[in-house]
Parts: structure tokens; sequence; C-alpha cells
């Protein structure tokens, strides 16, 4: 079975998905957040564009540790900005997969917070989670959107608001 070909394929479905959700992106809604306790809006589509770059992280490296690794999260303000975020590290995903090779896949990698280990899979686990996680909160951004009326695009299939495939 080609892995990396597949994931190659599945990151492209969901980058496209992700995108025509982020076209519709609502500038003025930067801070909206349903609960005190949800992430805002911005954030949230922030998130999303970033975790489009985790297979070129977890290919190069054994882990990433949030307190000691340097990674902090980007601050867009902007729809161009979240859309360029959204193709710099889709392309970046996919450059690393297409230079992958498959028992590449079989290391382990771990997310730690602090030395402490939060989280630890196989580098195709840790891909396989990334893309449950752009689902995950792609379907978090659409309830957003739906709350403030703006039009949701289809996903895997029709929306309400967009009728065709």
């Amino acid at each position: 079975m080609d892995t990396l070909s597949q994931f190659r394929d599945e990151f492209e479905t969901e980058y496209q998905t992700t995108k025509k959700f982020f076209e519709a992106y609502p500038e003025s809604k930067n801070d909206y957040a349903p609960h005190e306790k949800s992430m805002k809006l911005m954030p949230l589509a922030t998130h999303i564009s970033e975790i489009f770059g985790w297979p070129d992280t977890i290919l190069k490296t054994s882990e990433l540790d949030f307190a000691t690794g340097g990674f902090q999260p980007k601050h867009l303000s902007t729809k161009e900005d979240l859309l360029n975020t959204l193709d710099e590290n889709f392309k970046s995903a996919q450059y690393a997969l297409e230079n992958a090779k498959e028992e590449d896949l079989n290391d382990t990698w771990a997310l730690k917070n602090n030395g402490h280990e939060v989280a630890k899979w196989t580098k195709y686990g840790s891909i396989r989670h990334a893309l449950n996680q752009i689902t995950h909160h792609r379907a978090q951004l659409g309830v957003y959107y739906r709350l403030n009326d703006i039009p949701l695009p289809g996903s895997y299939g029709p929306s309400a608001d967009h009728q065709s495939f």
C-alpha cells in the first residue's frame, strides 16, 4: 500500500475544502466566540491553517515540546493572511509527503509539554491525527459560521447553503 500517496490525496481534498471555508471567512468577526470557553474565530481558523504544516514537522522531527520547542502559534488578522498561511503549510506538507519513505511512517513521534509526554504515536498515527484535527476544527468553524448566518460551503457533500458537490 502506498500510504504516502494516500496522505497526499487526503491532504489535497482537505485543503480544497478548507480553502472554501476560508474564502467565506468574515474578517469582521475575528474575535467572535460562541462561549467564553471557546476559542475565538481567527485563532481557530489560524490553528486549522497551521495543522496543514504538521506532516512536515512530524516527518522531520521525533517530537514537539510546546514549552521548549520554540513553537508559537501565528497571530493572523486578515482573510488574505489566513489563505496564504494555509497555502504555505499545505505546500510544505505535500513536499514532505512526496519526499518521505513508507518506512519513515513507522518511527514514533511525540507531543510534549515541558518534557511531559502528552501523546505519542507512530508518524503514520501522528499524520492521521493531524487529518482528524483538521476535520474536527473545521466542523467547529462551521458551527461558528452557522451561528453568524454565514453560508456554509459543502465539505463532504452539499450543505444547506450550497447544494452542489
